[in-house]
């Protein structure tokens, strides 16, 4: 649900409730149009979060761990300034606007000051604004002069409110009924003509008065305390959207508002961190391996040109041949090609300059360069091919991907390749190790590695004697059976294959081909790239790729 003006009434209303009386403990901007507050309250310590991003404006709490910029914006120091230790003392809405006010009370060693934090909810025009007696201190967008003569938002400039749109007020019924003249309203026309509801509020006060809506059943819907607040979710099972009520089924209810708008938010922050680091992996990958094709396609191009060093050698040897008969100043000359099947004449072009000998060896010196140059090449398309298989391999992982967790081992690959910069090093509390995809099926303990970095691990961590699986000729997860001294049953073996086969290219594929065999028989040549061993003794099955998701264990 967009943060409408119904929408941040019951917000404002759950946070005033929840941090009346708390002191600002920590304030940073972890990204450039995001506040975080850490509010200590006598229940503890909170995070506000407070957006003007056009997309995900918003105020709202949140449980989400955000890395902080090294070097905080302008912003984020003014309100450091400020409202360090400051207490809260109201969160209210402006009337019935998209603008909710925050109360501080501010000290300093010699004296209290009252100020306030606008934060204006308004899609791409959302702000955050600093007032101290109606002077404007500071704003995260600033205006001018020039820009905007109709509002001026500059520190020493008095804070006015936006300008109104000449819509109905929802919250006053004697207005309601004059503006809507008896008629009843579908859900273009409320949000059209009545202040701060948004298309999906407007489409669930329809949906909750059985079609159009008349003044009275819509000053009722927004005026009312009775909510019940839900998150709701589309048909893959993802949430969607958050409400303060609805008619739908497919929901899942909460005590109320903040804490439904919270587990929205902080999915829509891990989706959106998921989604944003997946494509500036695929990006480094994706350019990496456009070099190597252009690389292999050079290599391609030399190749062909030095198909022709055996008509060199022939030429020479030809000269060679018939040198007794051959004079200096000659540009060219026929001779019998003898290496044919069926008799034939070849024309041979010297150089005039040069004796018959010299020709020759000419002829001779071209073919050996040629010949040194296919070696070398060969060398080289073969490496070049060795990455090209690599660089699909990471691909592939990143593909096969589900969170940020699968993602980490794959970063510090490519960083490690040198095909992404290293990101500033930042104090841990303790290293970070992402755990391998765990299962347990019939009793046995299966393994899958989430790319290159845990392929390499999971092999290492197998016995001789348990199973090692992948996909037939695709690049996929390495999957690891523990069979701790016993057969390994075949439902087993299909589960764990399954699995394989979900993680890899191969995964849009109805069945697919899983090789499956003793560690054992599975080596890593030494100097080998992540991920890639050889393998023998082993047996193959069939099987649909699926997850298998009632089975694992993270």
């Amino acid at each position: 649900m967009p943060q409408d003006a119904f929408t941040l009434r019951h917000v404002a209303a759950e946070l005033e409730k929840k941090l009346l009386g708390g002191k600002i403990s920590k304030i940073n901007m972890p990204e450039r149009d995001e506040l975080s507050l850490i509010i200590y309250t006598r229940s503890g310590s909170v995070k506000l979060e407070i957006s003007s991003s056009a997309k995900n404006n918003r105020i709202s709490l949140s449980s989400s761990e955000k890395p902080n910029p090294q070097n905080a914006p302008n912003f984020c120091m003014l309100l450091r300034k400020h409202l360090q230790n400051a207490q809260i003392t109201a969160i209210r809405q402006i009337d019935f606007e998209r603008i909710i006010a925050i109360d501080f009370d501010c000290f300093s060693e010699f004296s209290t000051t009252k100020m306030m934090l606008y934060c204006e909810i308004m899609g791409k025009y959302s702000n955050m604004i600093l007032v101290e007696k109606g002077v404007i201190l500071g704003a995260l967008k600033q205006t001018t002069l020039e820009e905007n003569a109709r509002r001026v938002l500059f520190s020493g400039a008095k804070y006015t409110l936006p300008p109104p749109q000449g819509k109905t007020d929802p919250t006053k019924l004697e207005e309601l009924q004059k503006a809507m003249a008896g008629r009843r309203y579908d859900e273009r026309q409320i949000c059209a003509d009545i202040e701060g509801i948004a298309y999906s509020t407007a489409a669930e006060i329809c949906a909750s008065s059985g079609g159009d809506a008349s003044a009275e059943e819509i000053y009722d819907y927004v005026t009312s305390d009775n909510i019940a607040p839900c998150v709701t979710f589309d048909e893959h099972g993802k949430p969607n959207d958050f409400k303060v009520r609805t008619v739908q089924q497919n929901a899942a209810r909460h005590n109320d508002i903040l804490s439904a708008q919270r587990e929205y938010y902080d999915y829509v922050y891990i989706k959106k961190t998921f989604d944003d680091m997946s494509r500036r992996l695929s990006a480094a990958v994706r350019a990496a391996i456009k070099k190597v094709e252009k690389r292999l396609a050079q290599i391609q191009e030399k190749l062909l040109e030095c198909e022709s060093a055996d008509e060199i050698k022939l030429k020479g040897e030809l000269i060679t041949a018939n040198i007794y008969r051959l004079e200096r100043g000659m540009t060219s000359f026929e001779a019998d090609d003898y290496y044919s099947e069926q008799p034939k004449k070849i024309k041979i072009s010297m150089d005039r300059q040069l004796t018959p000998a010299q020709n020759a060896q000419k002829y001779y010196k071209k073919y050996a360069k040629m010949k040194r140059t296919v070696e070398y090449l060969t060398v080289q398309l073969s490496d070049e091919q060795g990455r090209l298989d690599y660089l699909t391999s990471i691909e592939s992982s990143i593909a096969t991907a589900e969170c940020t967790d699968d993602l980490r081992d794959v970063e510090s690959e490519l960083t490690t390749e040198g095909l992404i910069k290293k990101a500033p090093e930042r104090k841990k509390k303790t290293p970070e190790v992402t755990p391998m995809r765990q299962y347990e099926i019939a009793g046995f303990r299966v393994t899958a590695g989430r790319n290159n970095v845990q392929n390499d691990r999971l092999l290492k961590s197998l016995a001789p004697e348990d199973i090692w699986l992948h996909v037939n000729r695709f690049h996929s997860a390495h999957v690891g059976i523990a069979a701790d001294g016993k057969d390994v049953p075949d439902e087993v073996i299909a589960k764990a294959a399954a699995i394989c086969a979900y993680y890899s290219q191969a995964r849009g594929r109805d069945k697919v081909t899983v090789d499956y065999t003793r560690r054992k028989y599975v080596k890593k040549p030494p100097k080998a790239n992540l991920g890639f061993v050889i393998y023998t003794d082993y047996s193959n099955i069939i099987v649909t790729p699926d997850p298998h998701r009632e089975c694992a264990k993270n």
